[in-house]
Order: C-alpha cells, then sequence, then structure tokens
C-alpha cells in the first residue's frame, strides 16, 4: 500500500488544536496516512518533525487546523508551491478553515479518495516604493491596509488608478482586499462582499471624514497606487499584511497594489459544500431568530 503524505499545520497556542492534530497523527499512522510537521508544530506533540523544504516537496496536500489566522499563516507557509490547503475550523467564525473538527477524519478521506474541486484563490501583490527606490514586496490573500499608528492624526492619502488620480482620501487608514479578503475587514469598513471567483480588487476607506468617501471595486488589471502624506512622527503609518505582519509606512512612501497574475492559493472544497453554504451558515442568513427555526 502506498502511504498518502499530508501536511499538518496547526495553532500550537491551542489545546484543542494540538488534540486534534494528536488525534489525526493516531489516525494516519492506522490508515495508511503519513502526516507531515513543521518543527514547531512537531515539538508540541511530540512527534518527528520535517523540516520545511521537505515538507513543502511532499505534501500532496496540508490540513490546517485552527481558525482563518492560522490559515493565513499557512499560506505565506506554502506561498509559491501550489500545495492545496483545507481549513479546519477551532476559530471563532470561520471564512478560510470551514471544516469542522467532528468530521476531520472523514474530510480527509473523502479529499484522498478525490470527492472534492480546488478553488483558485486570488493574492494581492504590494510594493512599498521610497524616494523612487523599491524597498519592499508583500503578497496578501485577505488585505493590505495602511492604518495610522497611536501617535498618528487622521492622514491624507493620494489615491490613483492605473495612474490616474482617484482621489484623495482624509481617512484613518485604508483598506485594499481581494474577494477572499472581501467578508473580513473590509465587510466592517462597510464593503460589500463578493464571491472568490469574481475577480477584482475591493477598495475601502477606514473612517473616512467625509460623507462621500465609500468603498470601490476595481478591475482585475487595474494598479492602484496610495501615497501617504504629510511629514514628522504624528504621521507615521502602518502597513499590515493580512493583519499578522506590519511595516512602517512612511509619509510619501508609495504602495502599490495589484492582483497577482502568477502566485495564487489553492483552497479545497469538498463536493457537496458551496461558498454561498458557507455564506448563509456564517452570516446566519435565512435564520429568523424564531424560536425552533433552524433546529
Amino acid at each position: 500500500m502506498i502511504r498518502k503524505k499530508i501536511g499538518l499545520i496547526f495553532n500550537t497556542q491551542k489545546e484543542n488544536a494540538i488534540a486534534v492534530a494528536r488525534r489525526l497523527f493516531n489516525w494516519g499512522r492506522e490508515n495508511g496516512v503519513d502526516f507531515l510537521l513543521p518543527p514547531d508544530e512537531a515539538s508540541a506533540v511530540a512527534v518527528p518533525a520535517t523540516d520545511g523544504e521537505r515538507w513543502r516537496r511532499e505534501s500532496e496536500f496540508a490540513v490546517v487546523l485552527g481558525g482563518d489566522g492560522t490559515f493565513l499563516r499557512a499560506v505565506r507557509y506554502t506561498l509559491c508551491n501550489n500545495i492545496p490547503l483545507y481549513g479546519i475550523n477551532l476559530g471563532r467564525l470561520g471564512f478560510l478553515a470551514v471544516g469542522s473538527p467532528d468530521e476531520a477524519e472523514d474530510d480527509i478521506e473523502a479529499i484522498i479518495n478525490g470527492k472534492y474541486t480546488i478553488n483558485k484563490r486570488s493574492l494581492l501583490k504590494g510594493q512599498v516604493w521610497r524616494g523612487g527606490r523599491f524597498v519592499h514586496e508583500l503578497h496578501a490573500l485577505n488585505d493590505l491596509v495602511i492604518s495610522k499608528s497611536n501617535l498618528a492624526r487622521v492622514v491624507d492619502m493620494e489615491v490613483s488608478v492605473s495612474g490616474e488620480l482617484l482621489s484623495v482620501f482624509l481617512a484613518d487608514g485604508i483598506i485594499l482586499s481581494t474577494p477572499t479578503g472581501s467578508t473580513a475587514y473590509a465587510l466592517s469598513a462597510g464593503g460589500p462582499i463578493v464571491p472568490p471567483h469574481v475577480p477584482c480588487i475591493i477598495m475601502a476607506p477606514i473612517c473616512a471624514h467625509t460623507l462621500y468617501a465609500r468603498p470601490v471595486i476595481l478591475s482585475e488589471n487595474d494598479t492602484l497606487s496610495v501615497v501617504p502624506k504629510g511629514d514628522g512622527e504624528r504621521n507615521r503609518l502602518m502597513l499590515t499584511q493580512d493583519g499578522q505582519l506590519g511595516y512602517e509606512l512612511l509619509p510619501c512612501d508609495e504602495l502599490r497594489v495589484a492582483l497577482d497574475k502568477t502566485v495564487s492559493v489553492s483552497m479545497i472544497q469538498l463536493n457537496g459544500r458551496t461558498y454561498y453554504d458557507l455564506l448563509r451558515e456564517k452570516l446566519r442568513w435565512g435564520f429568523t431568530g424564531i424560536r425552533g427555526d433552524g433546529e
């Protein structure tokens, strides 16, 4: 029998994630599945570790245990390696990690037996330019966010689309989101819900100081340029990648953002489960609140 090799990433700070990881590892040994664990995860459950290079080379797909934050970390860990990801939700809402821990073994068996499809999710590629010089590049599955630091006041941000000035926003910041990220931070800023198969970029100002500043949907072929104005310590900003990694952004730096045409994320969708099923479940659409409804 040819044993399957499946990557396993989980939140090592959550006892329930550690417990499910141990359960799956033991289940795998009895069912022809070798779960490959990176060093941190392996240490948490006291099993042999797989170094990063071998993990990425041998994993046929990867199971992610945790919330959406753990899933986003897994995206960075597998970036450019075309490893399909399946998330099992041990967090709260869970728009990326959608599987149930109670059904984890059944879901993994379904994937092994080919009862799934692959959804390709677009990534944002951001580049920071300073004084006409390229200084940094980053990718995001959900969003890139420019926000004020603790000492910063509202900031003027000059936004251009494909070389044409769109507006100068006076706001606390700005969110640039993929369709995948439309149900994350952009939603709380008044942005629309966009299904992941619709290629576009969502631009949503944060607490803009005008009634006329509204989220804008831009084409998959557009490139956005955001230049924060001002000078001095009070105008220091943070550029945040998927809500997890932060970089200082100086006044007059330029952030250029577009959908990456060469790199994407492969997400596993089990047969019979759709994106619209997920929306109804997570947003409780159709739930009236009447006692007994949905029971």
